[in-house]
């Protein structure tokens, strides 16, 4: 069991946040990444036994943004939440295909990762944050992962390279990159 333990970082002027130890405590490894008035919470859980009749590594990753995380609560027609966004679906592929070649060869315990998004600004998104915090949550646990990966969003605009923008600048930008990689 971990305690409670933080770790800030200043990146571009925003400062970056990853704590563990306090939500999440029966997953093999949690994490809640903030920035800003952005955060999202993303745990890591994998099976103790492999599926030996599987010739494929069974990883689930589900990115999920809740109506609530932008201060909307589903009324009217529509009463809760419906199927995965177009956005979330390529976010957890984005995730999936970051994370999938730093497990083990051979590995074939069913492993999931999810990041839920709890609270969503337009200045921070949390794309960033949930890669991130997904590989710290894995390289904390006890599931075998080459770890960790790191992650960034640059944009080119107005004849500079900037670093994790916001929405805004993403719309006017002539380059908008995702990037994740080691060392």
């Amino acid at each position: 069991m971990i305690d409670k333990l933080e770790v800030k970082s200043n990146i571009s002027g925003k400062e970056y946040l990853f704590e563990t130890g306090e939500m999440a405590k029966q997953a093999n490894g949690s994490v809640v990444a903030k920035c800003g008035d952005t955060a999202v919470l993303i745990t890591a859980v994998s099976e103790s036994s492999a599926k030996e009749d599987l010739d494929f590594f069974p990883l689930t990753v589900n990115y999920v943004e809740k109506a609530f995380a932008a201060g909307k609560i589903p009324g009217g027609f529509f009463k809760r939440e419906g199927r995965s966004s177009d956005y979330e679906t390529l976010m957890s592929r984005l995730i999936d295909r970051a994370l999938r070649p730093r497990f083990p060869d051979g590995f074939k315990n069913e492993t999931q990762v999810i990041a839920t998004v709890f609270s969503l600004e337009s200045e921070n998104r949390a794309d960033v944050l949930s890669l991130n915090g997904a590989s710290l949550a894995l390289s904390i646990s006890d599931i075998p992962f080459n770890g960790p990966i790191g992650a960034v969003r640059i944009a080119y605009a107005n004849g500079e390279y900037i670093i994790n923008p916001g929405a805004e600048i993403e719309d006017m930008a002539e380059l908008n990159l995702f990037i994740a990689g080691t060392e």
